[in-house]
């Protein structure tokens, strides 16, 4: 039994976005919302959002709990990059690169 929650285009980089998933990665759902709620990035919010969801959804489709849900699977991947610029001297522009990313959250049951 699996349940999965995903968002699409959010306007942050893998990078920090992997910097707080890699801390919950296959610990118990109570385990990683407590982690979570008590981290110091802006990407731990939008995990812990995405993590209640993929909890919902498996509280709809199987009629689980979080007590017996574990992470299985979180990944972050990389979405389309937005080209912008900035007016510097002399007439020039600097490019600027806002990346976003995509993120899967996975909890599946732990007793089997």
């Amino acid at each position: 039994m699996e349940a999965k929650a995903r968002q699409t285009d959010i306007k942050m980089t893998v990078r920090k976005l992997r910097r707080v998933i890699n801390e919950v990665r296959g610990k118990s759902v109570v385990d990683a919302q407590n982690m979570l709620r008590f981290m110091p990035y802006f990407a731990a919010r939008i995990v812990e959002k995405n993590l209640n969801a993929a909890v919902a959804n498996a509280r709809e489709k199987y009629g689980v709990g979080p007590d017996s849900l574990k992470v299985s699977e979180i990944y972050a991947d990389e979405s389309a990059t937005y080209k912008r610029g900035r007016p510097r001297a002399q007439g020039r522009m600097y490019s600027r690169l806002k990346r976003t990313s995509h993120l899967t959250v996975k909890v599946s049951d732990t007793t089997k």
